[in-house]
């Protein structure tokens, strides 16, 4: 029988084991290369969560990480798990009003900024503390907010026993991985998908994390260190297969990488299976409650385009109506997901937790509809919908018809008020070409030619870049309440 082991625990094992292995290389701004093993992490954690300790940081409180993708952050994560804290990533690109507000919300017995890290550099100079071990009573906290509405700050409900099988690579359900992974992370760590690479870190892969996201050094990355895996929103994976010359790159080192986020187009797709192959692509369906997932691999969604796939890992998929009545195969309504494998959550604060139905399947708001094979076609967010005309048209579906003219590099599609629709289809573009943008007549024939007429943007706007955060998504509220609700 196996012995549970703390994260803490982990992190010592493999120092031990393996004390020069690399286990960390970080990315900075300017491209420079820091490259950090067990034996470091293992020791910097260690007096780091001394120094935290000495700052008041205890057992089962939180610690906030308002930190960029750095190798402070992971000693900060670390540390945390070596005090029995929980470790809750920070938006610190958000305005200073709604970080305040989450910091309330968090209510962090420490709080790290990028103004303390020379404080962290300088615990290097600290005598190695004799820790106890700890388990922390959740392994760790994802903010998850917008400009409107109450934050949401979620805490998973397992603790920080080491568990093998949350490293497991994900595309392992298809074929066998090579292991270890040498992972790249290109988004920032206050997002699941980013912070979860620490429990393949754990596992004994290997991180590349870039402390802020460029497709072009993506690329260079992948070349030189060989990078396995890595995952990646639609928007990023479109910046990379626009970059000259992506077609003779050199990207034969990739095993598989995940997308998510958002409804991946088309195009971009077939892209990305000519690039690498769709054998290599698994796009997921999921949210950060844990609620469970769909998927599928590239060639898989050759035969289903626009899914994203069947339950994955004994997850059960249901289409509800307003009414929680179960909508025919091919209907659009609410998706409800129930998981065996689902840890649980818990908000702190008063966010609201999520609809259910009565034997446990629980919905984010997102809408979508089950093809007769049983897989998951995701239409937009509940939220995200426009009523315009008394018709329902969903953002994702508008941008991903336009996402393809020639002259566009990025689009956001917003419902503004209007007298005669109530509200209308409203085009925020990134041209491709600053100097030559498309003309408002341009994209709308552009658009009257793939979408239904009450689809059509009625207005466009040409922006120098579509505002996304870190992690390339956008806020729909802010643009809606910027351009006067």
């Amino acid at each position: 029988m196996s012995v549970e082991m703390s994260h803490a625990g982990r992190v010592r094992q493999l120092a031990d084991e393996q004390p020069d292995e690399l286990a960390l290389l970080h990315i900075g701004l300017d491209g420079g290369e820091s490259a950090f093993t067990w034996a470091w992490l293992d020791t910097r954690s260690s007096q780091l969560a001394g120094a935290l300790i000495e700052r008041g940081l205890g057992p089962g409180d939180n610690l906030g990480l308002g930190l960029r993708n750095t190798p402070q952050f992971v000693l900060a994560a670390l540390a945390a798990w070596k005090v029995g804290a929980v470790p809750v990533p920070v938006r610190w690109d958000v305005p200073d009003w709604e970080l305040a507000r989450l910091r309330e919300v968090i209510a962090p017995r420490v709080y790290l900024s990028g103004a303390d890290l020379d404080w962290i550099d300088a615990t290097a100079q600290l005598a190695v503390p004799d820790l106890p071990d700890a388990v922390s009573p959740q392994s760790h906290g994802i903010c998850s907010s917008g400009s409107t509405g109450t934050p949401k700050v979620i805490l998973t409900s397992r603790p920080s026993i080491y568990d093998a099988r949350l490293a497991i690579p994900f595309a392992q359900s298809w074929a066998p991985v090579p292991l270890p992974q040498t992972i790249l992370v290109p988004a920032p760590m206050y997002h699941a998908n980013g912070f979860t690479t620490l429990y393949n870190l754990l596992g004994g892969d290997r991180l590349v994390v870039m402390e802020k996201f460029d497709a072009a050094r993506v690329v260079d990355l992948i070349e030189r260190h060989r990078i396995t895996t890595f995952t990646a929103t639609p928007t990023m994976l479109q910046r990379i297969a626009d970059l000259p010359g992506i077609d003779e790159r050199d990207l034969s080192s990739i095993e598989w990488f995940i997308q998510g986020a958002a409804p991946m187009p088309p195009s971009l797709v077939h892209r990305w299976a000519k690039l690498i192959g769709p054998e290599r692509i698994v796009m997921a369906y999921g949210m950060t409650e844990g609620l469970g997932l769909t998927a599928l691999r590239g060639d898989e969604w050759l035969d289903h385009q626009g899914s994203v796939g069947r339950g994955y890992n004994g997850t059960e998929i249901r289409i509800l109506d307003t009414e929680g009545t179960a909508l025919p195969t091919g209907e659009v309504g609410e998706i409800y997901l129930r998981s065996p494998s689902s840890a649980g959550y818990r908000y702190l604060g008063d966010a609201p937790r999520m609809k259910s139905t009565s034997d446990g399947f629980q919905t984010a708001g997102d809408m979508g509809f089950l093809d007769p094979e049983g897989y998951l076609h995701l239409i937009d967010r509940r939220v995200d919908m426009i009523i315009t005309g008394g018709a329902n048209v969903f953002p994702a579906e508008v941008e991903t018809a336009l996402i393809d003219h020639p002259d566009i590099a990025d689009i956001v599609v917003i419902g503004l008020r209007d007298p005669e629709w109530g509200r209308r289809v409203h085009a925020i573009i990134e041209p491709a070409d600053p100097t030559a943008p498309p003309t408002a007549a341009d994209v709308i024939g552009y658009a009257k030619s793939r979408l239904a007429p009450y689809k059509v943007p009625k207005t466009i706007e040409i922006v120098d870049a579509v505002p996304r955060s870190e992690a390339t998504k956008v806020n729909r509220g802010a643009l809606v309440k910027a351009r006067g609700g």
